[in-house]
């Protein structure tokens, strides 16, 4: 009987996904490369094609050569909502869904939506169209793929706020990077094509460095080429060999420690197109009645992260950290242990109960690879 039913339930998820709409992304290194200009000619291609393609949501800012492309072009007219005595404008989510275009084309896929909206994010409005069966095509720059915040950071010393995470993108079913080299993209700043002459020279002097600009392609070029592999494994490739790969990353209650842990766990598990889990093991001295506040929302927050990067969460208690995080790794069938630089707090841990020599014994014996993060 319990055969039957999860047969059927097999058979109704293959049908709910066949019935999910496409979805293509564009993908650009920064502000400027033309991924909304991009995405209007493909419009005006479909729409000569006869299909039926309809803008629902494009952000232009201000660039006369793409606010040229929307003439001719179906529009979805916007939600206008006031907030905090301001008229704003944000994307029909209802009226497109219920409209039922065959295509929509929906720009800044990061977007934070306004206050009192369906959905926090644009992503999440995307996702619901897409459940709806409509096929969508947006937009997206590099920098705020969730994953990849750290690295953003730590080349431009910006820290992006509005991320999606990078099961949006691994979901895409066509990803397309939109390049130009260092040299066009700074010319077409100076020509005025990307800001207001007003903020060119801050531009210049911040975001829109050289090296900046180089390094933030090698990550979308990269990021792009990852996708096109996992698309050729998953879709291509019939047959797989050896064991697949499945990552455990092992976390403390430390914030940062744990957000880079995480980010770079899910980046590995992306690219082998693997399951990962995230393990928090609770010894005595952080039981809920010891823990500090703020490394309970700490935990909280690295939780909720992990989550939205696709990991599933694994929570036990026990004073034998590497006992726990031997035992769950046999039990998931994990092949990477992910841990923190020896400084970090889970491997001091591990360092005083003077069992390291063992836990990399046990892991050879085992055929597990740990992975020592920095």
């Amino acid at each position: 009987m319990e055969d039957s039913k999860k047969s059927a339930q097999d058979f109704l998820d293959l049908i709910q996904k066949s019935r999910r709409g496409k979805f293509k992304v564009y993908i650009g290194m920064s502000a400027g490369v033309g991924k909304t200009f991009r995405m209007l000619q493909e419009a005006h291609s479909l729409l000569r094609s006869g299909v039926d393609v309809k803008i629902g949501f494009i952000e232009t800012h201000g660039r006369q050569e793409t606010h040229a492309l929307l003439d001719g072009l179906p529009i979805i007219p916007p939600r206008k909502i006031f907030y905090k005595g301001k008229e704003l404008e944000e994307m029909d989510l209802s009226a497109i869904i219920n409209l039922r275009p065959e295509i929509v084309v929906i720009d800044e896929l990061a977007h934070t939506n306004v206050e009192g909206s369906k959905n926090a994010k644009r992503w999440q409005d995307v996702t619901d169209i897409l459940d709806a069966g409509i096929n969508v095509i947006s937009a997206v720059n590099i920098q705020h793929i969730e994953s990849l915040n750290d690295d953003v950071k730590a080349i431009t010393g910006v820290e992006v706020k509005e991320r999606i995470p990078d099961s949006m993108i691994a979901q895409a079913d066509e990803v397309v990077n939109i390049d130009l080299t260092a040299d066009e993209l700074i010319t077409r700043l100076k020509e005025g094509k990307i800001y207001h002459p007003s903020k060119i020279e801050i531009a210049l002097k911040n975001f829109f460095q050289s090296e900046h600009i180089l390094q933030l392609r090698e990550l979308a070029l990269k990021e792009v080429a990852s996708q096109v592999e996992r698309k050729v494994e998953t879709e291509i490739t019939k047959v797989k060999t050896g064991q697949r790969e499945r990552f455990l990353a092992c976390i403390s209650s430390n914030e940062q420690t744990a957000k880079n842990v995480i980010r770079k766990t899910a980046r590995l598990a992306n690219y082998y197109n693997s399951k990962w889990y995230v393990l928090y093991v609770q010894t005595s001295k952080e039981s809920l009645d010891k823990i500090a506040l703020d490394k309970q929302r700490f935990l909280i927050n690295n939780f909720k992260l992990a989550t939205e990067l696709g990991a599933e969460i694994i929570k036990t208690e026990n004073d034998n950290v590497v006992k726990s995080i031997l035992r769950q790794a046999e039990d998931r069938k994990v092949t990477t242990i992910c841990i923190g630089k020896p400084h970090f707090s889970i491997i001091k841990i591990i360092l005083s109960t003077n069992v390291f020599n063992e836990l990399l014994k046990k892991l050879s014996s085992s055929n597990i690879d740990l992975v020592i993060l920095s």
